[in-house]
């Protein structure tokens, strides 16, 4: 079950994090995995090591994401599945927080998984068949945290935009979930600081952080055939972690 054998697929924040933990995932269900980021250097390093191919892509620029999403189906045929994972979350409380840093998380997180998405339904709408999963978070749809007033907002407005899109194209064969992390191991959550990496820890139930395989692991069972009932749904993936009511809890 939840093989990906011959399906094309891109993932877009691939180059590091829960993006490589997605496309480590992907290979090994087997499906032709493509790394598309802004990151050039990590990303072609990262590709190298899964042996797969790269674009470099901005998701928030509309050309190029049509151009990199036309690339790979001229080369591979087909693109069944997308995973718009593409996020950045700086962290600035609302009294510092510039407009300028506002449009920039919206403009990546939100813009950059609209046009990606509507460039890959595009696609798949010719052959009647696309698995699209989006990366969310459990900060913003379930949670808060000072200084991601923006990021929360972005994130909650990723399942908006999923559900709606999911009622379009559900008559085509294309599905769209979303997976919510909670708090996972990478190197942009390494950049919050050893003192947040162990306060995190302490708040969940399983007392460890989540491993971007974790993340991987949800989207192939999105991404694959046997998930064709499921559509506008979102599966928290968080260790426990919003499930206690207070400290106490947790003893």
């Amino acid at each position: 079950m939840f093989c990906l054998k011959d399906q094309v697929a891109i993932v877009t924040g691939g180059a590091k994090g829960i993006g490589r933990g997605i496309c480590e995932m992907l290979k090994k269900a087997g499906a032709e995995v493509v790394i598309c980021d802004i990151d050039e250097k990590t990303g072609r390093e990262t590709a190298r090591q899964l042996e797969v191919d790269f674009y470099p892509l901005d998701v928030a620029d509309s050309q190029k994401v049509t151009a990199v999403f036309e690339k790979v189906v001229e080369k591979y045929g087909k693109l069944d599945i997308l995973c718009a994972n593409t996020g950045i979350y700086p962290q600035t409380r609302l009294a510092d927080m510039t407009e300028t840093e506002w449009d920039n998380v919206m403009n990546v997180n939100l813009k950059g998984m609209f046009l990606t998405v509507k460039k890959a339904a595009e696609l798949m709408k010719e052959r009647s068949y696309g698995r699209i999963i989006l990366t969310s978070s459990i900060t913003g749809p379930i949670t808060g945290y000072p200084g991601w007033s923006h990021y929360g907002a972005s994130k909650a407005g990723n399942l908006g935009f999923m559900r709606s899109v999911a009622l379009e194209y559900a008559k085509y064969g294309i599905t769209i979930n979303a997976v919510q992390p909670g708090n996972i191991a990478t190197e942009g959550l390494a950049e919050q600081g050893e003192d947040y990496l162990k306060e995190m820890e302490k708040t969940i139930p399983t007392h460890e952080l989540g491993e971007p395989e974790d993340i991987g692991t949800a989207a192939v069972f999105f991404a694959s055939k046997e998930a064709k009932f499921i559509t506008g749904q979102a599966l928290v993936i968080d260790g426990g972690q919003i499930l206690p009511e207070s400290p106490d809890a947790l003893l």
